[in-house]
């Protein structure tokens, strides 16, 4: 098995990592969108398949009691509930994106059939003359056109959420390690 690729991160205070607590629906808060960007943009320059381990250097005055007691073990499940959670909320993110895809590709595939139809009738209904061309070659584009959303949403759009998923599960199950160091050190 592979070295676990590092993620050091420098801190005065662990708080810094989480929204305050809002009590409802939990106690418990989540990441600030701040850290989540710095751990997601670190986990990214690794490989993908490599196991990540998260290091958290604190300033010897929290470091100490961090390293030292049980709020260490806290920091570490805070940490992992908070990835976790954003992983859940990604995954449903791609959940709905895909309902959406569907949703745009049933629309989608029904104007396309009625272009179509219109494009084989416009010879009958406006004649064999510039008209009717007209019409069938609009008909025809636009039927494409009515496709191009879904066509979109299935190939491409998700594979950022789809990355951003993958990497907040490698996050949620790294190795957390509480490091201790000068108070110069920690920003």
């Amino acid at each position: 098995m592979a070295a676990p690729a590092r993620i050091d991160v420098h801190l005065q205070d662990p708080a810094q990592l989480f929204q305050p607590a809002d009590h409802f629906p939990s106690n418990e808060s989540g990441l600030k969108p701040d850290a989540e960007f710095f751990f997601l943009r670190q986990a990214s320059q690794h490989r993908r398949r490599a196991p990540l381990a998260i290091i958290v250097h604190l300033a010897a005055s929290d470091g100490s009691k961090a390293a030292n007691s049980g709020s260490s073990v806290e920091l570490v499940g805070r940490l992992r509930s908070g990835f976790a959670a954003a992983a859940a909320g990604e995954r449903r993110a791609i959940h709905d994106h895909f309902r959406t895809g569907r949703r745009t590709l049933l629309i989608g595939l029904g104007v396309l059939a009625g272009c179509l139809l219109l494009a084989a009738q416009s010879q009958n209904l406006f004649g064999n003359g510039v008209s009717g061309s007209l019409v069938k070659e609009s008909a025809i584009v636009f039927g494409w056109v009515a496709m191009w959303r879904p066509a979109s949403l299935f190939l491409y759009d998700w594979l950022p959420k789809g990355l951003r998923f993958f990497d907040l599960q490698r996050l949620a199950r790294a190795d957390v390690r509480i490091a201790v160091c000068n108070p110069s050190q920690a920003r």
